[in-house]
């Protein structure tokens, strides 16, 4: 085993190349995870083709990044990511490789085999969660925000000026329809025109519920007042309803999930239970 622990570091010191330990050396602890995990294995990722083997899967990925962290996510850091998790991986494969062999146990081996595999795949697995999930909050976000717009149009607000002060007392960094929404607003102050920056909204949020919205929006909203206010009432109804029902799913997920702890704490309190009166009995 102790070969084997010297084979993967070999190999591993041969990804990272001389020029890699030279500028390792000399920049200390900077940029150790882009010198010792991102571009040796991005770079034997490229040379194995296994980028264009995994095309599909690849490029699904990519649009799901694209989604979650905006339209200035770029292809290359996307490959980046890939070969940082596959580095983690491999990481945690020499580090149980170099345990079993301290601690004489084959069966570490194994464990970071299992692991060293599951971390590159994982961020696949991982992405269509995060994109379901902010979906899902960017639905239970638009109602509120559709009915301060409505409220301000309604007062006599100027649409722009309504469509900027929705952002009032909100975080934009941590709500996605609002984050996208600040992006608006300020596309808006820079001279950007209406129509240009909701399309950018629309692309940025990539969620049906938005583009309706945007193109109700963009059909009413020189008109303002009263019609304005009509136009966007209508949707207003079925968006609340589409609130309630990722509610009701959240509701439901949640339950599901407290069913394994509650079953856990039902087997420890019939040990404590059952303890006593098998040592009784003994």
């Amino acid at each position: 085993m102790a070969f084997l622990v010297l084979l993967l570091l070999l190999f591993w010191g041969l990804l990272i190349g001389r020029d890699g330990l030279a500028q390792l050396l000399k920049k200390g602890q900077s940029d150790w995870k882009g010198l010792l995990l991102v571009r040796p294995f991005d770079r034997m990722l490229e040379r194995g083709k296994l980028y264009e083997h995994l095309q599909l899967p690849l490029s699904s990925y990519h649009s799901k990044q694209i989604i979650l962290k905006g339209t200035d996510w770029q292809l290359n850091q996307t490959k980046q990511h890939i070969a940082e998790t596959t580095g983690f991986g491999y990481a945690v494969l020499c580090g149980c490789t170099l345990l079993a062999v301290l601690a004489k146990e084959p069966l570490l081996i194994g464990i970071g085999v299992l692991i060293g595999m599951l971390l590159p795949v994982r961020p696949f697995m991982e992405a269509g969660r995060l994109v379901e999930r902010r979906k899902q909050a960017i639905v239970s976000e638009l109602p509120e925000a559709l009915s301060k717009l409505m409220l301000l149009v309604g007062a006599g607000e100027p649409v722009l000026q309504a469509f900027s002060r929705c952002l009032d007392g909100k975080d934009p960094a941590a709500q996605p329809l609002y984050k996208e929404w600040d992006r608006v607003v300020i596309a808006l102050r820079n001279g950007e025109s209406f129509s240009t920056a909701l399309e950018w909204f629309n692309r940025g949020c990539a969620v049906q519920e938005v583009s309706i919205f945007t193109t109700v929006m963009l059909l009413n909203y020189r008109r303002g007042g009263d019609q304005f206010v009509l136009a966007l009432r209508e949707i207003s109804y079925s968006l609340w309803e589409k609130r309630k029902a990722v509610a009701r799913s959240r509701g439901e997920e949640a339950s599901s999930k407290l069913v394994f702890p509650l079953v856990g704490i039902l087997l420890v309190l019939m040990v404590f239970v059952a303890a006593p009166a098998m040592l009784l009995m003994s």
